[in-house]
């Protein structure tokens, strides 16, 4: 996740570098054109470019605001999880009885792992890296069985919620509760896999980057009579204002490839981590996750 934080121009220049080499090259191109056949070039009045441009600038607002909302729903997802994480440990606290403190923190330690799992899975990364800092040899044996590592976390979860039933550890609104929250935690990994899994249409992105080499062709036709020296910085800079938004737009339509403007899942696990570990009174508490730079992981 970007943070307040100034933003290295190499960071931005490296997003359009490929495209303005583009543009430099079509304007060149365009360039050479009008002026060795400028007898058979028809002559593009100023408008054309322009209603392209504005054509361009609307496509830009939907992609962006499509891909915000993306974005937006991320972090609200992570947000459920925050509180869904810490109202579990409390719920345990509070509903099952004192004699079970041990399984209390094993269970809350489990939800530390899912956390971090799900993170890491999301980013196509391994699920199960540096879990054995929170999870028994025993429950990560019982990850291998299963491909999907956060889901198989939950169902520990589920297992002991239903021995503590049957043992009359809970009664039967104590049970709903807790399983209530055990079904949003879910919820959310459902949600996030799907933000995940559900690809933005390519074909938007290859007709706006059409639309946008047209614009240069159509704009370096209209301004043939400013010279070239004028002609293709002008070219540059108005292009590369569009493909920087549009970059922008599809960065954060997938806030889950491990990339600067991620929801930042690894931050969020361990502010987690961290509230749950003081509610076990745990001596030794981790310290908040640090920025790199001018984003957070």
């Amino acid at each position: 996740m970007l943070l307040n934080k100034k933003v290295p121009f190499s960071y931005i220049l490296n997003k359009v570098k490929y495209n303005i080499v583009y543009v430099f090259i079509l304007s060149i191109i365009v360039l050479y054109l009008t002026e060795k056949y400028h007898f058979l070039l028809p002559e593009i009045p100023l408008t054309i470019p322009v209603f392209i441009g504005t054509a361009i600038s609307i496509l830009l607002s939907f992609k962006l605001n499509q891909s915000y909302d993306r974005w937006w729903e991320a972090r609200k997802v992570w947000g459920s999880i925050v509180n869904d994480s810490r109202s579990l440990v409390l719920q345990l606290q509070q509903y099952v009885l004192n004699d079970n403190e041990n399984t209390i923190k094993k269970m809350a330690l489990r939800q530390i792992a899912w956390c971090y799992s799900l993170g890491q899975s999301l980013r196509g990364l391994n699920p199960t890296e540096q879990l054995e800092k929170y999870l028994t040899d025993e429950e990560l044996n019982r990850l291998q069985l299963h491909n999907n590592k956060p889901l198989a976390l939950l169902q520990l979860h589920a297992e002991d919620l239903k021995k503590w039933k049957e043992m009359n550890q809970l009664n039967t609104f104590e049970h709903i509760q807790i399983d209530n929250t055990l079904v949003r935690l879910c919820d959310a990994q459902g949600k996030a896999e799907r933000i995940k899994s559900t690809v933005f249409p390519v074909t938007y992105r290859m007709f706006l980057h059409f639309i946008i080499y047209l614009f240069v062709v159509t704009l370096a036709i209209s301004l043939q009579d400013i010279g070239g020296f004028i002609e293709v910085p002008v070219l540059l800079f108005i292009s590369a204002a569009f493909f920087l938004l549009e970059k922008t737009a599809t960065h954060m339509q997938d806030p889950f490839e491990n990339k600067p403007t991620d929801t930042a899942v690894t931050a969020i696990a361990r502010t987690i981590e961290i509230n749950i570990k003081q509610l076990l009174k745990e001596k030794e508490i981790p310290t908040a996750y640090e920025p790199n730079k001018f984003y957070l992981s």
